[in-house]
Protein backbone atom coordinates (compact mmCIF):
# COMPACT_ATOMS: atom_id res chain seq x y z
CA UNK A 1 0.00 0.00 0.00
CA UNK A 2 1.27 3.26 -1.26
CA UNK A 3 -0.16 6.36 1.28
CA UNK A 4 2.28 9.35 0.92
CA UNK A 5 5.10 9.47 3.53
CA UNK A 6 5.59 5.27 4.75
CA UNK A 7 6.15 6.51 8.43
CA UNK A 8 2.00 7.08 8.80
CA UNK A 9 1.16 3.82 7.48
CA UNK A 10 3.27 1.73 9.09
CA UNK A 11 1.17 2.43 12.96
CA UNK A 12 -1.75 1.85 11.85
CA UNK A 13 -1.49 -1.94 10.05
CA UNK A 14 0.94 -3.21 12.97
CA UNK A 15 -1.65 -2.72 15.69
CA UNK A 16 -4.19 -5.00 13.54
CA UNK A 17 -4.65 -8.49 14.88
CA UNK A 18 -3.21 -10.96 12.27
CA UNK A 19 -0.97 -8.77 10.29
CA UNK A 20 2.72 -9.61 11.29
CA UNK A 21 4.93 -7.62 9.48
CA UNK A 22 4.87 -3.88 7.96
CA UNK A 23 8.17 -2.85 5.85
CA UNK A 24 8.22 0.45 4.73
CA UNK A 25 9.70 0.62 1.69
CA UNK A 26 9.71 1.93 -2.34
CA UNK A 27 8.09 0.11 -5.32
CA UNK A 28 6.22 0.46 -8.72
CA UNK A 29 9.34 2.35 -10.01
CA UNK A 30 12.47 1.87 -12.66
CA UNK A 31 15.21 2.21 -10.50
CA UNK A 32 16.83 -0.91 -8.84
CA UNK A 33 17.84 -0.70 -4.93
CA UNK A 34 16.75 2.91 -5.25
CA UNK A 35 17.98 5.35 -1.65
CA UNK A 36 15.59 7.77 0.15
CA UNK A 37 17.74 10.30 -1.21
CA UNK A 38 17.05 8.97 -4.81
CA UNK A 39 13.02 8.54 -3.74
CA UNK A 40 12.62 11.57 -2.53
CA UNK A 41 13.68 13.24 -5.94
CA UNK A 42 10.78 12.04 -8.03
CA UNK A 43 12.73 10.47 -10.49
CA UNK A 44 12.77 6.86 -9.76
CA UNK A 45 9.23 6.22 -10.36
CA UNK A 46 8.94 4.74 -6.69
CA UNK A 47 6.30 5.43 -4.09
CA UNK A 48 6.96 4.97 -0.98
CA UNK A 49 4.89 2.07 0.81
CA UNK A 50 4.60 -0.89 2.75
CA UNK A 51 4.71 -4.21 2.44
CA UNK A 52 2.60 -6.03 4.94
CA UNK A 53 2.59 -9.68 5.78
CA UNK A 54 -0.33 -10.88 7.26
CA UNK A 55 -2.48 -14.41 8.39
CA UNK A 56 -5.77 -14.21 6.20
CA UNK A 57 -7.42 -16.25 8.88
CA UNK A 58 -7.27 -13.90 11.02
CA UNK A 59 -7.38 -10.76 9.10
CA UNK A 60 -8.83 -10.37 5.53
CA UNK A 61 -7.43 -7.97 2.83
CA UNK A 62 -10.29 -6.62 2.68
CA UNK A 63 -10.34 -5.20 5.93
CA UNK A 64 -6.49 -4.22 5.23
CA UNK A 65 -8.39 -2.27 2.45
CA UNK A 66 -10.37 -0.67 5.19
CA UNK A 67 -7.82 0.24 6.88
CA UNK A 68 -5.80 1.67 3.96
CA UNK A 69 -8.54 3.90 2.67
CA UNK A 70 -9.46 5.50 5.98
CA UNK A 71 -5.65 6.65 6.20
CA UNK A 72 -5.74 8.78 3.39
CA UNK A 73 -7.02 11.80 1.01
CA UNK A 74 -7.45 9.39 -1.58
CA UNK A 75 -8.05 12.33 -4.34
CA UNK A 76 -5.59 14.30 -4.07
CA UNK A 77 -3.38 13.35 -7.33
CA UNK A 78 -0.08 15.53 -5.77
CA UNK A 79 0.79 13.13 -2.67
CA UNK A 80 -0.36 13.26 0.43
CA UNK A 81 -0.98 16.53 2.68
CA UNK A 82 1.93 18.04 3.34
CA UNK A 83 4.66 15.84 1.18
CA UNK A 84 3.82 16.89 -2.83
CA UNK A 85 5.66 14.63 -5.08
CA UNK A 86 5.14 11.35 -7.62
CA UNK A 87 6.68 9.41 -4.59
CA UNK A 88 3.66 10.26 -2.22
CA UNK A 89 0.97 9.56 -4.39
CA UNK A 90 -1.27 6.68 -3.35
CA UNK A 91 -1.59 3.12 -4.85
CA UNK A 92 -3.17 -0.47 -4.09
CA UNK A 93 -0.76 -3.05 -5.09
CA UNK A 94 -2.23 -6.05 -5.59
CA UNK A 95 -0.50 -9.77 -6.09
CA UNK A 96 -3.45 -12.03 -7.52
CA UNK A 97 -6.51 -11.38 -9.30
CA UNK A 98 -8.42 -11.62 -6.03
CA UNK A 99 -6.91 -8.59 -4.58
CA UNK A 100 -6.91 -6.65 -7.93
CA UNK A 101 -11.12 -7.43 -7.79
CA UNK A 102 -11.53 -6.40 -3.85
CA UNK A 103 -9.20 -3.31 -4.43
CA UNK A 104 -10.98 -2.24 -7.28
CA UNK A 105 -14.78 -2.88 -5.44
CA UNK A 106 -13.43 -0.88 -2.67
CA UNK A 107 -12.46 2.27 -4.64
CA UNK A 108 -15.54 1.52 -6.34
CA UNK A 109 -17.18 1.45 -2.95
CA UNK A 110 -15.78 4.74 -1.57
CA UNK A 111 -16.37 6.39 -5.34
CA UNK A 112 -20.02 6.04 -5.06
CA UNK A 113 -20.31 6.31 -0.98
CA UNK A 114 -20.62 10.23 -1.67
CA UNK A 115 -18.02 11.12 1.36
CA UNK A 116 -15.69 12.83 -1.31
CA UNK A 117 -16.51 15.37 -3.64
CA UNK A 118 -14.25 14.55 -6.05
CA UNK A 119 -13.08 11.14 -8.12
CA UNK A 120 -10.78 8.66 -5.82
CA UNK A 121 -7.67 8.84 -7.94
CA UNK A 122 -5.51 6.46 -5.87
CA UNK A 123 -4.59 3.49 -8.62
CA UNK A 124 -4.55 -0.05 -8.09
CA UNK A 125 -1.38 -1.03 -10.00
CA UNK A 126 0.06 -5.06 -10.15
CA UNK A 127 2.97 -5.24 -7.42
CA UNK A 128 6.31 -5.37 -8.44
CA UNK A 129 9.72 -5.85 -6.78
CA UNK A 130 9.37 -3.77 -3.44
CA UNK A 131 13.03 -2.22 -1.84
CA UNK A 132 13.00 -2.44 2.00
CA UNK A 133 13.64 0.95 2.78
CA UNK A 134 16.79 2.15 4.98
CA UNK A 135 16.84 0.60 8.61
CA UNK A 136 15.85 4.16 10.22
CA UNK A 137 13.04 4.61 8.41
CA UNK A 138 11.26 1.01 10.11
CA UNK A 139 9.11 1.68 12.72
CA UNK A 140 10.02 5.68 12.90
CA UNK A 141 7.04 6.14 14.95
CA UNK A 142 8.40 4.32 17.50
CA UNK A 143 12.20 4.60 17.31
CA UNK A 144 11.63 8.26 17.15
CA UNK A 145 7.88 8.84 18.85
CA UNK A 146 8.41 12.71 19.54
CA UNK A 147 9.16 13.81 16.40
CA UNK A 148 6.89 11.11 14.29
CA UNK A 149 3.64 13.09 16.51
CA UNK A 150 5.19 16.16 15.58
CA UNK A 151 5.74 15.39 11.76
CA UNK A 152 2.28 13.95 11.57
CA UNK A 153 0.36 16.69 13.55
CA UNK A 154 2.34 19.25 11.02
CA UNK A 155 1.55 17.63 8.16
CA UNK A 156 -2.25 17.64 7.95
CA UNK A 157 -2.44 14.17 8.36
CA UNK A 158 -3.91 13.72 11.77
CA UNK A 159 -6.85 16.99 11.24
CA UNK A 160 -7.42 15.43 7.70
CA UNK A 161 -8.27 11.59 8.95
CA UNK A 162 -9.75 13.56 12.15
CA UNK A 163 -12.34 15.46 9.50
CA UNK A 164 -13.47 12.92 7.37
Amino acid sequence: FAGGCFWCMESPFEELNGVTEVIAGYTGGHKENPTYEEVSTGKTGHLEAVQITFDPSIITYSELLEVFWRQINPTDIRGQFADIGSQYKTAVFYHNDEQKRLAEESKEKLQVSGKFQRDIVTEIIPASKFYVAEDYHQDYYKKSSIRYKLYRAGSGREAYLKST
